[in-house]
């Protein structure tokens, strides 16, 4: 007899064993039939990196008699979705669900980020996704506090649909559940890394670099995901793939490039 519930695809950016991702394979099976496709280790800031010159491994990880079928990927957190699509999943999955991260992904760091970029991935292929990200690094992060809001942003997203191309990115404030004030529906904040490489040498007198830096956030206004989080509150954002600056088309139109 065919299921009834949501066919969910699971997949995260810190890899397959990481918490955040075990909390998230754990709510949504309280929601619907589970696969999860995941990184072997992690692959934080890999952004929509894909992999085209090294071959790809997919291993099963979990049981065959296993209620949730786990399967980990040698590859980026878009090829996980690419695969799962395309090789494992004999439908389209009714959502995909990335995360939970360790750590921020609001405002510039969506760019970067490797769990939403397996969430934008689900949605070009018409899938509807959620990107879920906890403001906290640390690989013990508490996300027994969060899984209500969890859960409660799925089930909503299920029952109301998302438009196409259009994918949410969650991020919640390091808070205990009681603490946080609620769901604030935001834009992504004008803020961005101020950067510096931390030049060092090897033993050997080869140079070397270390990414280093301090998010700056340039914007006051109230309606941005880093108002809200820094406010107590869980951020939204609605974000596409899309990434024509149609209020500029008119003004480019303006240009004398045909003569």
């Amino acid at each position: 007899m065919k299921s009834k519930k949501p066919l969910i695809l699971v997949t995260n950016d810190d890899g397959i064993t990481a918490p955040g991702v075990r909390t998230l394979i754990e709510v949504m099976s309280e929601i619907g039939d589970v696969i999860v496709v995941a990184p072997d280790k992690p692959q934080s800031a890999m952004g929509h990196a894909i992999t085209i010159n090294n071959t790809l491994y997919l291993n099963k990880v979990s049981k065959e008699d296993a209620a949730i079928a786990e399967y980990s990927c040698s590859g980026t957190p878009v090829d996980c979705v690419k695969l799962a699509v395309n090789e494992i999943l004999k439908r389209k999955p009714d959502l995909c669900v990335s995360g939970i991260n360790h750590g921020s992904n609001s405002s510039i760091n969506v760019i970067y980020s490797g769990t939403m970029s397996a969430a934008v991935e689900a949605g070009i292929e018409g899938i509807p996704a959620i990107g879920f990200s906890l403001l906290d690094y640390d690989w013990n992060a508490d996300f027994e506090s969060i899984r209500k809001f969890v859960k409660k942003i799925t089930l909503e997203t299920l029952a109301n649909g998302l438009a196409k191309g259009v994918i949410l990115n969650v991020n919640f404030p390091k808070l205990k559940e009681n603490q946080i004030k609620g769901i604030k529906i935001c834009r992504q904040a004008n803020a961005l890394w101020v950067e510096k490489f931390d030049k060092r040498q090897t033993p050997f007198g080869k140079d070397y670099y270390w990414l280093s830096g301090e998010f700056v956030n340039h914007d006051q206004g109230e309606d941005t995901d880093e108002w809200a989080l820094q406010n107590g509150y869980i951020s939204i954002v609605p974000v596409q793939f899309d990434l024509t600056a149609h209020h500029f088309k008119q003004q480019l139109n303006s240009w004398n490039l045909n003569e």
